[in-house]
């Protein structure tokens, strides 16, 4: 260890080189996760500005309208489809996705600030909400697979496992006290 003391009028400091190592160094692992629930929460957070923007509007005109702007025949499968679809949104359901997105938001949000953060509790938050998501996410797969599900399954399993083996390499004494 190696200590070096700096001299200023009056203030004598001791600094401690590994000390400082240490608050440079960040986990990328966490950073990574951290930025990527960032990420989640304003995608989410558009989704539910985008809800509330289709309030008392009619979805069907809108999505006929986004469909000819991508160049997509109107009277494609594809596009009746959607249309059929659009046409069992109502106002009371738009309410609804804008409210479970914006409160999905506000989570992803406060999981992404604590793991850049390096605070113990969102490791913690963010473990339990993964794992709760799990047994979802793999009924869907089994459900409808393809490779977009197997790929969010493979990225919750490898963040659930890096969390796992972080709070198990963290020792109690090295946790901080509240």
């Amino acid at each position: 260890m190696v200590n070096e003391v700096v001299e200023e009028p009056g203030v004598m400091q001791v600094r401690d080189h590994a000390a400082r190592q240490k608050r440079r160094a960040h986990d990328r692992g966490l950073l990574l996760i951290g930025l990527f629930k960032l990420a989640k929460s304003i995608l989410f957070f558009g989704v539910g500005v985008g809800a509330v923007h289709l309030l008392h509007k009619d979805i069907g005109d809108v999505v006929m309208r986004i469909a000819v702007a991508l160049k997509f025949d109107p009277e494609s499968r594809f596009v009746a489809l959607l249309l059929d679809k659009a046409n069992l949104i109502d106002a009371h359901r738009l309410k609804l996705i804008s409210l479970a997105t914006f409160g999905y938001s506000v989570v992803a949000l406060t999981e992404g600030v604590g793991l850049v953060l390096e605070k113990v509790w969102a490791e913690y938050l963010t473990l339990c909400l993964t794992i709760s998501f799990l047994p979802w996410e793999l009924y869907e797969l089994v459900r409808t697979p393809n490779w977009f599900r197997l790929s969010l399954m493979l990225i919750n399993l490898a963040v659930l496992a890096y969390l796992v083996w972080l709070l198990r390499r963290k020792k109690p004494q090295d946790l901080p006290h509240p």
